[in-house]
């Protein structure tokens, strides 16, 4: 009784035999015969044998559609594959069963998985498979696409359970190809080719989902923090340039405008000097008894003299008196080195005496020299007359 039930359910399962439609047809058309013509044998015999006939007709031809290839069973026995178009088989004891050589999908339900660090998550996949030999995948397997969805939710959560969270999210290629090369193997045997797999979501679990939103978010803050502080590294970087830039360039002003005063106190004093010796020593020394006159005046006790005043005096009553007293050695100046006379610009100053004198030498505009190209580069703007009336 057992193996009775279990055949019934084989049968439910697969469907029913092709004969079973025919068989069933001829049975009702003699039933109704029979009723009908019940008085009549004759006619109740043509009708079932045409109906017998129409029965074999309709059992002994098969249409095989153009993507498909069908397996013929007879007796139970496996004689061939029945191309697409018109096939003509032995009725009622023949059963085709057909494979659909185009590629087909299987959708893998989803599976819960562990990674190798503890992390449950739950994917997804789907798989592309074309029947190569459809002869193989009929004696091999009983169902080759319920076999290929098991072996490859087994496989999904194996290769998930190999990798870890972050692997998991990010690889899905290499997801995808560790699938299809599991896969390759068993079902070669079948004939059975696995043209794609693709898993469509890799989800973890809630928990985790929030722990990495709080990552996610730390990292970001941390990012901004970092861009930030750049920032500011940058403007005091820049700050600081910049005022070190202004700073040398203040410098470098003060320099030029200390050397302008330097070059313009050094001009005074070779005209002061000019404009002296174009007085006289007879001059000088009226002048410094002019001066000593009106400082005797004065309520003071104590007086300073400067040594060329009395230098001046000496020689000049050397003369009046005809004395043989020695003249008083007068002061030495020293020469200034290249370096100095650089940075005062004694050259230049040089050539704007020279360009005085021409000036005192001349007798009219009209005959005054031209400026060389060395005093029109100077910088040094002379005042003359002032430097006359200042002494």
């Amino acid at each position: 009784m057992a193996s009775l039930f279990r055949e019934l359910g084989r049968l439910s399962a697969r469907g029913l035999p092709d004969w079973v439609a025919p068989a069933t047809g001829v049975a009702l058309i003699a039933l109704v015969a029979f009723v009908l013509f019940g008085s009549d044998p004759a006619t109740a015999l043509g009708l079932v044998v045409l109906a017998l006939a129409a029965a074999t007709v309709y059992s002994a031809v098969e249409i095989v559609d153009a993507y498909d290839k069908e397996a013929l069973t007879v007796f139970g026995e496996y004689r061939k594959l029945l191309e697409p178009g018109l096939n003509v088989i032995p009725p009622f004891v023949s059963r085709t069963y057909p494979f659909d050589m185009r590629t087909q999908t299987i959708d893998v339900p989803k599976q819960e998985a562990i990674t190798r660090d503890n992390s449950p998550v739950t994917a997804d996949a789907v798989v592309y498979i074309r029947v190569m030999d459809a002869k193989r995948a009929f004696l091999e397997v009983d169902d080759y696409q319920r076999a290929v969805s098991n072996l490859a939710q087994t496989t999904l959560r194996a290769v998930l359970g190999d990798m870890e969270l972050d692997e998991t999210l990010s690889e899905r290629e290499k997801i995808n190809r560790r699938i299809n090369e599991e896969l390759d193997e068993p079902t070669d045997e079948w004939s059975i080719r696995v043209e794609s797999v693709e898993v469509r979501a890799v989800k973890p679990s809630r928990d985790v989902e929030d722990a990495m939103e709080e990552q996610t978010s730390a990292e970001r803050r941390r990012r901004a923090m970092i861009l930030e502080a750049q920032g500011e590294r940058r403007s005091a970087i820049e700050t600081a340039q910049g005022e070190q830039q202004a700073n040398v360039i203040s410098a470098q002003g003060e320099k030029q405008a200390s050397v302008l005063r330097a070059q313009g106190d050094a001009v005074a004093t070779v005209l002061r000097a000019r404009a002296a010796e174009s007085m006289g020593e007879r001059a000088i020394v009226d002048r410094g008894l002019e001066t000593l006159t009106s400082i005797g005046t004065s309520p003071s006790t104590t007086y300073v003299l400067p040594q060329e005043l009395t230098s001046l005096l000496g020689r000049y009553g050397r003369r009046l008196t005809d004395s043989d007293l020695q003249e008083s050695a007068g002061l030495e100046s020293l020469d200034f080195d290249a370096e100095t006379r650089e940075l005062l610009g004694l050259d230049e100053v040089e050539a704007i005496v020279d360009s005085v004198d021409e000036i005192e030498a001349a007798e009219g505009v009209d005959d005054l020299p031209e400026r060389g190209a060395e005093a029109s580069d100077t910088d040094v703007d002379l005042n003359v007359d002032g430097a006359y009336e200042t002494q």
